[in-house]
């Protein structure tokens, strides 16, 4: 059983958990700190210094604490809109990297690299002519890669 906990523990999907929610705990302190010290004093400026988190409601011994709970309501709106914004820079960051390596092989392949043939076909690859050709030695790995796949799939 320790056995099985070890490996569960160590498999990537876990330690990548594990890994999210301390830069999460992180990322959170940044937010609240951003919300805190920052965007909290400008709102008090534009609301001419109100702060919610001093209203209350008493009657007799009991007091209901309304204005904390709205304090905690525009930093979690405050906070969520921040992250929002951050994951879809990084999004955006991504999708333009995906675009930008889909058009290098695209260009990479448009300037003459080896097509693999088809899997229901037959012929054998072609053999590169020797390493006088521009990049023979990747070519050639290509190649062997090419054969391999389309081999592994006549097997199928």
């Amino acid at each position: 059983m320790l056995k099985e906990f070890k490996e569960f523990a160590l498999k990537g999907n876990v330690m990548d958990l594990a890994i999210g929610v301390i830069i999460g705990g992180a990322f959170g302190k940044i937010v609240t700190s951003l919300v805190q010290d920052l965007i909290m004093p400008i709102f008090a400026l534009l609301t001419s210094g109100m702060n919610f988190e001093d209203m209350a409601y008493v009657s007799g011994n009991v007091t209901i604490k309304y204005g904390s709970f709205i304090q905690t309501v525009v930093d979690f709106l405050i906070i969520s809109f921040s992250i929002f914004i951050a994951v879809k820079l990084i999004n955006r960051a991504r999708k333009k990297e995906e675009v930008e390596v889909d058009a290098a092989s695209a260009a990479k392949a448009a300037s003459g690299a080896v097509s693999a043939p088809q899997a229901g076909s037959s012929a054998q690859a072609p053999q590169p002519q020797g390493p006088s050709q521009s990049g023979g030695q990747s070519q050639q790995a290509e190649l062997e890669l090419l054969t391999e796949i389309r081999d592994l799939l006549k097997k199928r």
